[in-house]
This record gives structure tokens, sequence and C-alpha cells, in this order.
């Protein structure tokens, strides 16, 4: 905050507004994730396909990309508690008339109306964190937001199956309604009096039309990649065209407009730059780990969606114990030793992920992802002050929504990328192996006799049972091939980090 504005928060109202801002953005990101098991359930009940159905997710999750961006102008022209609040009510709205849904199609309007309000809560819940917080405390704040960030996708497919399993997929929906409506009347009362100044500014039409066209040609080609076969598809080839096109007009109109809907001048700040890429860039290759651990679990290791979320999940242990310690530090201990042993700890998990056999257990696969937990706490809220530091109110609300617009598509983009090489790694393997299965092979004539004899099995059924054994070793070579890539990305991105400078004065964020 300026030297003008209100006072920093202290005591019980700080602890509110951290609780109360904190659990806005868990929510949301909870939202990205939980929805996905209940996928099937949503086409049964509807009366739509599978793939269909998936476009509850598609439709939130291009809503949210273009209102990310449109954060910084509408609390520029509205005011940043305001516009929190009410994206606040309209989510919790949109949830409830999300599991009250009679036909797929209004089920849809309510999901876009969810992602186009989730999109402002993102960066408006940090923003007003900080600005809450004095400058020398401001490493902690970052650090309670960033756990949120992480932990809700993780914990989203398991609170999501257990709700489906146990009730109904409406109730996804119906438990953010009490969490909505108590973050938004807590926010309101603790922070009314810091409203931030407001300024009427033009509507810059044309750049909220090219935002639109671009992101959500690139969100949906994503999205949309792997089951149409990427580029063998004309669906993506027009929607790849429609989203270079969008971009690039969109720079264009972005740099020369005089009031501009987002602010792209941000990156010719080097710290913004820097830290921006690193963030992102970072992010893709996590989230794509993310992604692929619990599917191959599920799809070959004969894990449930919600012992493979358990499995996943013990990253959240040390990211939380670590993370306060870390953003108190956060001042004294310049950021990018920080995001530096992150980066490290990132590759050792994804090396030590690397090493899985067929025979692994459940503690071996939570190991590594334990020691992850340790990176998590030294990533986001180092990168994030760094990118954000020195920034005042204002145009911290822009930067803000650029960094987690960067931060969405890249983890976007990262698991769709590491699916499909999962699945063409998986093909290279099995033409390589295949060979050995034949029935013309000495071992594989030794092998299918002795499975013949040892369980009275036909030649077919046996070659099928060796067939399968095939696939869930050729799924894991596959897998640990983009272990090992994903370790040597995450330490090729240390070199990002020190492009940045230290912040001035170890002030994480804010100091001006």
């Amino acid at each position: 905050m300026s030297a003008t504005g209100p006072s920093h928060l202290q005591g019980h109202a700080l602890a509110l507004v951290t609780v109360s801002l904190a659990l806005g953005n868990f929510m949301e990101v909870l939202d990205t994730t939980i929805a996905n098991v209940a996928v099937p359930h949503i086409a049964g009940d509807l009366g739509v396909s599978p793939t269909q159905a998936t476009w509850v997710i598609t439709s939130y999750a291009v809503a949210n990309a273009v209102s990310v961006l449109l954060s910084g102008w509408l609390a520029q022209r509205f005011g940043q508690v305001r516009v929190f609040v009410s994206a606040v009510l309209l989510f919790t709205l949109a949830s409830l008339l999300c599991g009250l849904a009679p036909t797929f199609g209004f089920l849809l309007m309510c999901r876009v109306l969810q992602g186009s309000v989730s999109g402002l809560m993102v960066p408006l819940s940090q923003t007003l964190l900080l600005s809450s917080y004095p400058p020398k405390r401001q490493g902690v704040a970052l650090a309670i937001w960033g756990m949120t960030i992480v932990i809700a996708p993780v914990l989203g497919p398991i609170l999501g199956g257990w709700i489906t399993d146990h009730y109904t997929w409406p109730w996804i929906f119906y438990i953010n309604v009490p969490v909505g409506v108590a973050v938004a009347l807590s926010t309101r009362h603790l922070l009314s009096h810091r409203e931030t100044p407001t300024r009427r500014v033009p509507v810059d039409t044309v750049g909220l039309a090219l935002i639109v066209v671009w992101v959500g040609a690139l969100q949906i080609m994503l999205d949309k990649g792997n089951e149409l076969d990427w580029f063998d598809s004309s669906i993506i080839d027009a929607l790849a065209i429609a989203a270079a096109l969008g971009f690039a007009l969109f720079l264009v109109w972005e740099l020369y407009e005089k009031n501009p809907i987002v602010d792209l001048r941000l990156f010719k700040l080097r710290n913004f730059r820097a830290g921006t890429v690193a963030v992102g860039l970072g992010f893709g290759v996590f989230f794509g780990n993310v992604v692929l651990l619990p599917l191959w679990l599920q799809t070959q290791m004969g894990y449930t969606s919600t012992w493979a979320g358990l499995a996943v999940a013990p990253y959240g242990v040390l990211a939380f114990l670590l993370s306060p310690a870390v953003g108190k530090n956060l001042n004294r201990v310049d950021p990018r030793w920080f995001a530096t042993a992150a980066f490290v700890i990132f590759a050792a998990a994804s090396f030590w992920r690397a090493g899985y056999t067929p025979a692994a257990d459940f503690v071996s696969i939570a190991l590594p992802q334990l020691l992850q937990g340790a990176g998590i706490a030294l990533y986001f809220a180092p990168l994030m002050a760094i990118a954000l530091g020195g920034l005042d109110p204002q145009r911290m609300a822009f930067a803000s929504g650029l960094t987690n617009f960067f931060r969405t598509t890249a983890g976007a983009f990262g698991a769709s990328l590491i699916t499909t090489l999962w699945q063409r790694r998986e093909a290279l393997h099995r033409t390589q192996l295949v060979d050995h299965l034949s029935p013309y092979s000495l071992p594989a004539n030794e092998a299918l006799t002795h499975l013949q004899q040892s369980t009275d099995l036909t030649g077919q059924q046996a070659l099928a049972q060796m067939n399968g054994a095939l696939t869930h070793q050729t799924t894991l070579l596959a897998a640990t091939d983009l272990f090992w890539i994903s370790g040597w990305l995450f330490l090729v991105l240390i070199a990002s980090v020190w492009l940045a400078t230290r912040p001035a004065g170890g002030a994480p964020v804010g100091a001006h």
C-alpha cells in the first residue's frame, strides 16, 4: 500500500482476511478439477455422450482464462474489493444453478458464468491478501496463497470422486454455496474500508473480443488436441490458425491502444518478465506430471481415483509445513536461491519417479511426492515475489492477472502435451518389444507354454494375458521417459530464475 493508504491489517483481522481470501481462492481452484471424475455421471443423468460431457470442464476453463486477463481492468474501474466480493457471490450463485441444472445446455451456461467470475477471484485474492500485509510479511501471504494453488487441484478429484460415489454429482457444486457466502460476507466486512481508488476508463471492446477469440481457440485446441489426434485433424488446424492470428492481432492492438484491457507493457520490467516465465514454464512441467502420475496409477496400476489422489497428495505435507518459514524469510534471503532450490528438488523428485518398476507399491510412489512438497514451498512465493516486487496496488492487479493467466495456460498445455507424449512413447516401446511376444519367438513360446500349463488357459487367452503384461510394461517405460525429461527441464529452468535481479531492499512485494 502507499504511504497515504489505510494501514495494514493486524491481529485477528489479518488472520480472518487471510483465511477468507485463501478459502475463496481454494474453492475456485478446486472447481477446475472436482468435476473431472463426475463426467460419466453427468453424461448419464443429462442424456449426452461422455465426450460431450467434457465440455463441462472445457467451458469453465475457457471462460476462466479469458476473465483472468480482465481482472486488472475491472479492478481499476470498480475497485478490487467490490469486484472480488461480486465475483464470489456470482460464483456461488452459478454453483447452485449448476447443481439444479435440468438440461445439459443449462449446465454449460452456468459453467461459463462460473468460469467467467472465477478468473477474477484468483488474481484479486492474491492482490488483496498482499495489500493487507506489511511489506516484510508479504512473503507469508504469498506462501499461503501458493499452497491453495497447488493443493486444491489434487484434492479436487479425491473430493469429487467421494461425493459422486456417496451422494450425487450436483453436490460437487452445492458444497460451494455455504463456503462462497461465508467468504463474500467476511471479505466485505473486513475489507470494505480498504477499497482501492477507481477511475472511469474506456472499455477496450476490440481487445476483449480478440482475447475471447485467441484464448478460447487455444484452450479448446489444448483440451481437444489429444482426443482429435492433434494436427491430423482439420478442427485442430483451424483452431491453431484462429489462436495464432487472434494472438498476433491482440498483441498489436494492445500495444498501441491508449487504454488497453491488458497492460502488456509490464513485460518491459525485467523481474516481471523473468518471474512470470519461470512461474509459467515451471508450472507447465509440474502440472503435466500431476496429471500423468494419477492417470498411470488408475489405468495401469489398478488404483481407484480416490487412492490415486491419496498417492499424489503427500506433497501437500511439506508444502504446508515449510511454506510459512519460507514466507517469513523472503525479505532476508534472495528469492532466486529459494526458486533455484525448488527446481533442484522438483528435478530430484522427477528422477526418483523415473526409477519406478511394475512392482512399485504405495509407499514408493508417495515418497517422491513427499519430497516434491519441499520444492512447492520454495517455488510459488519466491517467484511471485520476483514477478510482483515493487509494483503499486493498481498495477499489481494487472500483473497478477497476467502472471496467473500465463501459469494457467502453461499448465493446460503441459497437461495436454504430456498425455500426448505418453501415448506416443508407449506406442514406440510397444513397437520395439512386440516382436518378442510373437508366437514364433522362442522366449515367447516358452512363456506361453508355461502360462498355459500353470493356468489352464488357451493359447489365445495366454497370449492376451501376455499382451496385457506388455502394455503394463510399455506404459511404465513411457512414463519413466517423461519423468526423466521433466527432471532435466526443471534443471534447465534454473537459468530463467537468474535472469531476474533481487527485489530491491529484500521486500518481496509492494516495496515502493
